[in-house]
């Protein structure tokens, strides 16, 4: 499947998913969680989803998360499991098999969601987990940074807690589609990329951007502005390429640079579900 028919048919789920969204999210993990308690396989997943929610919620990293859905085995090993205990035939058997069978396919639903529910009630785009933090910290190795697109400030905000300096920037304009993006949880200057570089474009040596708009050029005007007035800072870009974030133009342009560095980085930014998002060191 070509990048483009793959964005239109996220772009559509994305909003079917809106359209039919659950009440509670949260709430209903927790169900699923309680119903197939016996399953390792299912809770295991279900527990990593409440406890980075519980995190999130702390304004605190999470830690990194396995692929969110149901193993594609996982109604064989469930048949296998109800067998042992009830006979063919069995009307308790027949009962729970009918109850897992229905639920299943709402609880990958779910588990595949758990980004958009992310996006939505916490305004957080990129998965950033205490582990990535903890890397990232180490490669800038306290050098002056810059973070442009900051948005709620999670990347910020992390660096910070790990003595890293680093100067937060969003135009916060995205507020007012999304009213967790209120709720900052670290200093952030409103200013845009643009201007954030133009005023601090002498004094780092790196820039941060996570997920610039899907289709905006502002990432590639950005590059362009980096590359004529300090060609030496590096851009540490989270996105996915040619997908659903940043601009074709930027996507094209880009020279990757440090590839060693670049699969240290990435080491703990595996992905969680059907984005393919990574972090690109850019010159």
């Amino acid at each position: 499947m070509n990048s483009k028919k793959l964005k239109k048919l996220r772009h559509q789920a994305k909003i079917s998913k809106k359209q039919e969204q659950e009440p509670d999210y949260i709430g209903q993990i927790k169900k699923y969680d309680n119903l197939f308690q016996e399953f390792p396989q299912i809770t295991f997943l279900t527990h990593n989803v409440l406890e980075s929610d519980r995190l999130i919620a702390q304004n605190l990293l999470p830690q990194s998360l396995p692929v969110l859905q149901v193993p594609d085995d996982f109604q064989d090993t469930l048949f296998q499991s109800l067998l042992q205990k009830y006979p063919m035939g069995d009307p308790k058997g027949d009962e729970l098999w009918n109850q897992y069978s229905q639920a299943l396919p709402k609880l990958d639903k779910l588990l595949r969601s758990f980004r958009d529910y992310l996006e939505n009630h916490y305004g957080m785009w990129a998965y950033i987990s205490a582990p990535f933090i903890k890397d990232l910290a180490k490669f800038l190795n306290g050098a002056p940074t810059l973070e442009v697109m900051a948005g709620n400030g999670t990347i910020s905000a992390g660096l910070r807690e790990l003595d890293q300096p680093v100067i937060a920037t969003d135009n916060k304009g995205w507020i007012a589609e999304n009213e967790t993006g209120k709720h900052s949880v670290t200093e952030i200057e409103k200013l845009d990329a643009l201007e954030a570089w133009k005023k601090y474009q002498d004094q780092v040596k790196f820039v941060i951007m996570s997920w610039s708009p899907d289709g905006v050029s502002i990432d590639w005007n950005l590059l362009q502005k980096m590359r004529e007035t300090n060609p030496d800072v590096t851009l540490i870009c989270i996105g996915e390429k040619f997908g659903s974030s940043g601009s074709k133009p930027f996507w094209q342009g880009a020279h990757y640079v440090n590839p060693k560095a670049t699969e240290q980085l990435n080491q703990h930014f595996a992905r969680f579900d059907l984005v393919h998002d990574q972090v690109y060191l850019i010159q």
